[in-house]
Parts: structure tokens; sequence; C-alpha cells
């Protein structure tokens, strides 16, 4: 049986060490124009906090740095922090998808240093899309693991704004689509079955082009190497997942009918400015609506993820928090 308490599966930290890095940062993303308060922080306790309020059992952590230094540095800091809050906390160990051989080096650190519970990457991380053929060593040994793995997708967070506006309110939506579809084209989900990618934010505009993606990607007008037909495609779409951070009101219907819902897990997407308390809890509320609305159970995506993570739902059906009600 499943611990009782939903498990949000997008959930990002930060790793300042003193107050002027922090600044630095927060700078940054106002450059970015992405306008962040001065307050603005992170912490394991903000995180509880959040759980607690909204019957989220356990989070799992993620976060890509642009420097392998810095994304190792986060990788342990992660792992710390599952040391620290097992029942609570699961990490995604992060990936330098810019180089493979990295790559291949820190999934084995994940596997035999860190107990990562999955694996992070960015859609687009330093100008390398997911897509790109040099990363198929590190699928091939992902996909050879006799657990299987789980790569938890997000798109670009240091991508430049556009139009005046910060990348994450809609530019997000549009990366990820095109990184799936030039995944798909190339038939990674099918070559490599044992790894489950879960991409973020319902899978960004995809879910509403998958019609037109089925009807049309097979013609011959497309560039298609590897020969997709229309059933080709619905099958690939069929095996990837998506999260329902910040999209599930009108996202999460048509993200169903691509996937199937079993395949949609929960993200809050917590521990980043472009979410406060009040829009995680809108979003979580609309994904406990539209389910209803489909007649489906309103709890069914927030326990979708122990399926995909079970030494997670172990540690968290073990030391179960008394209290936790995801109702």
């Amino acid at each position: 049986m499943a611990p009782k308490g939903w498990l949000d599966v997008h959930t990002h930290f930060y790793t300042w060490s003193s107050e002027p890095e922090r600044q630095i940062a927060i700078q940054g993303m106002r450059d970015a124009c992405f306008m962040v308060a001065d307050s603005w922080s992170w912490s394991v306790d903000d995180s509880l906090a959040y759980q607690d309020q909204a019957g989220v059992q356990m989070q799992l952590l993620s976060y890509l740095p642009q420097t392998i230094e810095k994304l190792r540095a986060a990788n342990d800091f992660a792992a710390d922090v599952v040391k620290r809050h097992p029942s609570r906390f699961g990490m995604l160990c992060a990936l330098p998808t810019d180089d493979p051989k990295a790559c291949l080096a820190e999934i084995e650190r994940g596997r035999s240093e860190l107990d990562a519970d999955g694996f992070a990457v960015s859609a687009v991380y330093k100008d390398v899309m997911l897509s790109s053929p040099a990363l198929d060593p590190v699928w091939s040994r992902l996909n050879a693991l006799s657990e299987g793995a789980v790569v938890f997708s997000h798109p670009n967070a240091y991508a430049p704004p556009k139009d005046g506006r910060p990348t994450p309110l809609i530019e997000v939506a549009f990366e990820t689509a095109r990184v799936i579809v030039d995944l798909l084209y190339r038939r990674t989900f099918t070559k490599y079955p044992n790894v489950k990618f879960v991409f973020s934010h319902c899978g960004g505009v995809l879910p509403m082009l998958a019609g037109r993606l089925e009807l049309l990607g097979g013609e011959s007008w497309v560039p298609n190497p590897e020969k997709l037909t229309s059933k080709d495609i619905k099958e690939e779409l069929s095996r990837i997942w998506v999260d329902c951070a910040a999209t599930a009101e009108t996202g999460l219907q048509p993200a169903i009918k691509m996937v199937g819902s079993a395949q949609v897990v929960y993200g809050a997407d917590c521990g980043v400015p472009c979410s406060r308390s009040e829009t995680m809890e809108r979003n979580r509320k609309s994904v406990k609506k539209v389910l209803e609305e489909l007649g489906l159970e309103e709890d069914l995506v927030g326990r979708n993820g122990w399926n995909l993570f079970p030494r997670a739902a172990a540690r968290a059906k073990k030391n179960e928090v008394n209290g936790i009600d995801a109702h």
C-alpha cells in the first residue's frame, strides 16, 4: 500500500554559501526580467512547512547549476537533506548533459554514493538539447540499469527573457514541447523503454498539439528519418510521464488524454520565487477539481508518483508522518 500523503516530484532548492551570493542570484534573476523580492530565500524548513500545509508527504529535490563543481555540490547537499529527513525528502541527482562523460560519472556517483531516487536534467543545458545524439550513451546506460531509471526533465531555468517577460511565464512550455518532439522523432522513448522520462508542467504546450502531431507528423512533407507513422507517434507519446506543476487548471485534462491518468504525477514547483504558497495551493486544488470532473479519484495524481519511486515510497511508509492528510 502506498503512503497516505502526496509525493511532490518537482521541488527546487538552492545552496547559497553567503548573503552576498544570494543577492547576486537575485540580481541575476532581475536582469532576466524576473522581478524577485529582496526577501526571497529558500530553506529546508520552508519546504517542510509547505508539505505540512498541503498534505504532501515527501518532496523530491532537484537543482541544476551551470558548472560541474556547483552541480556536484548541489547533489551532495540534497543527499544530506535526505539523510536528515528520509521520510520527507528524496533527491533527483542532477546530470550535466552538456558533457556525456561527466553525466556517466555522476550517474554512478548518484547510485553508489548519494543513494539518489532518480535523475534530473534540463531540457536544454548550456545550449545542448536533451535530444542531442551525443547523449545516447547516457540513455543507454540508464536503460541498462537493472532497476531502470526515472529522469525528471525541467526546462532551462537560465534562458534569457522574451519580449520583456521572464522565461518561466510561458517560454518554458514551448521549450518543453520542442524537446519532447525532437526526442520523439529520434524514437528515444521506445529505444530506451526502461528509462521513464517525466516532463514538467504537463509537458508544456504539447498536449494541446498532440492531435496535430499525430495527424500530420508522419506525412511525407515532414523530415522523418525514423519513418514514424501516426500510430508510432501516439505510441511514443504514451510512454512519457508529466507532472502538473503550475498548469493543472487548463493543462491537466489534455495531459491525461495524451499520456493517461496513471502517468501524471504531482509537482508543486516549490522553492522558486515564481511559486508562492497561494499559487501552489490554487494549482493543487485545480488538480483535485479536474480529477473530480473526469470522474477520477481526487488523490490519484498526488499518489501516482509513489509507483515511479518505490524506494522513496518505502522510506515514507516506514516513517509515515503522523497527521499528514492529502485532503
